[in-house]
């Protein structure tokens, strides 16, 4: 069913967006829901300005790498983008394209603060596992020891939490929920009222017989990690994982403020609208490139409704850092490193990413992606290339339905790391 737009949101960012992993819903293999388009044509976004940081003795060659990434961003009108690659033979080259601010037209730097979304369940679980090594769960514990009330709550165990097979219901589905987020942005959420919204809907499966990614099961980890150390979750991801590594800029900011000095964030659609829209490809997604309008500044959407699952904030630098340590288990021991990375199918599609305790693997790179209401965001680390690629941008969707930083890291993957 096709949805028409009829009224255009005010830019101060009273509106929201239903959140999710871009890349589990299949977008490194398909499309996400596209946004319908309205009847104006709208002008197209401004080309983005590359502001180019090279390091390593291949640097030159990179300039026609960052041509294509200009180019898909004017495509996608994604606003500013920020990336960064680390190899043996490269070095790092980090790069920050087009603007932070549409307003002002501000350029984006590569210290900017942006929201992560999902990149937040790395964290989440990697607090989970250290809790584990330190003998205070066990990952096959049925939840119900450590949380009451879950639904199935006998039979789900901490690892199906963590790889998203126990059939919990995603609050981030209910429509309701997704249209009190358009109506009402700068709603404070209790994770009890996201839990409570997601136990009044029946659960996807039994435990452990399917996948279904959902972000109550790590709301339901976050609960668990505070209650069995005492510490509020903020403080947890500070001591346990952002001053370890070496991450000043990270945070877990469960409010409407990001660190200064961050990108502002933008979006195309509602999030009752993503709901429904359908997939659009060849010229219906060109179409909706250039008559989806402009889009408006969600900055300020308060973010304690995806908490534990989505609420943190960092900047390029940190994830350079943190998607080798994520991988490589830095700070786990090499049994729960072990544990962490049997993987299990995220669909039958062929090339489907699969899916750990709190990490993703796609094409060989192990990582996450993230979306949330005006950004998404792309990690990984190959093994065996022994490379790191990281991606963020001030755009949650573009108007093709596709997720922007997850189509930038496509295009280095392919253009770096060719299949032999």
């Amino acid at each position: 069913m096709h949805i028409e737009a009829t009224t255009r949101p005010k830019p101060d960012g009273r509106r929201g967006r239903r959140w999710r992993s871009a890349l589990l819903a299949a977008a490194l293999v398909g499309s996400l829901a596209a946004p319908a388009a309205t009847s104006a044509v709208a002008k197209p976004l401004p080309a983005p300005v590359p502001v180019v940081r090279l390091a390593g003795q291949d640097a030159p060659s990179n300039e026609q790498l960052t041509q294509d990434l200009i180019a898909l961003m004017q495509r996608l009108r994604i606003p500013g983008a920020l990336v960064a690659v680390t190899t043996p033979e490269r070095g790092t080259w980090t790069t920050a394209l087009g603007t932070s601010d549409l307003t002002t037209g501000k350029p984006i730097e590569t210290a900017d603060h942006l929201r992560v979304g999902s990149i937040t369940k790395t964290f989440t679980g990697t607090v989970i596992l250290q809790l584990v090594q330190e003998g205070l769960l066990g990952l096959d514990d049925p939840v119900s020891a450590h949380h009451p009330g879950v639904p199935n709550g006998d039979c789900i165990t901490i690892r199906q939490l963590l790889n998203m097979t126990s059939g919990l219901y995603n609050y981030s589905e209910d429509p309701g929920f997704n249209q009190r987020l358009d109506e009402e942005p700068e709603a404070v959420w209790t994770p009890q009222e996201l839990l409570d919204l997601a136990y009044s809907h029946d659960v996807y499966f039994p435990p452990g017989q399917g996948f279904h990614y959902s972000n109550t099961n790590t709301v339901i980890l976050g609960l668990i990690a505070e209650h069995l150390t005492h510490q509020p979750l903020a403080e947890l991801f500070r001591q346990r994982i952002f001053q370890p590594v070496g991450m000043p800029g990270s945070s877990l900011e469960n409010g409407a403020g990001i660190p200064e000095p961050n990108a502002r964030g933008y979006q195309f659609i509602t999030n009752v609208e993503s709901l429904t829209a359908p997939t659009l490809t060849g010229q219906d997604a060109a179409w909706a490139d250039w008559s989806a309008g402009n889009p408006y500044d969600v900055t300020r959407v308060d973010a304690s409704w995806a908490w534990a699952a989505g609420a943190a904030a960092s900047t390029l630098g940190d994830l350079q850092r943190w998607a080798p340590a994520l991988a490589t288990g830095t700070l786990l021991s090499p049994e729960l490193q072990h544990e962490r990375l049997q993987f299990v199918p995220t669909s039958d599609l062929p090339g489907a990413p699969r899916y750990g305790l709190g990490i993703a693997e796609f094409f060989g790179f192990l990582g996450h992606d993230g979306q949330i209401p005006g950004y998404t965001s792309f990690m990984g680390y190959h093994p065996e290339h022994r490379a790191t690629v990281v991606v963020l941008a001030n755009l949650n969707q573009s108007p093709d339905g596709t997720a922007p930083a997850n189509e930038l890291a496509k295009l280095l993957i392919a253009e770096l790391f060719p299949k032999k």
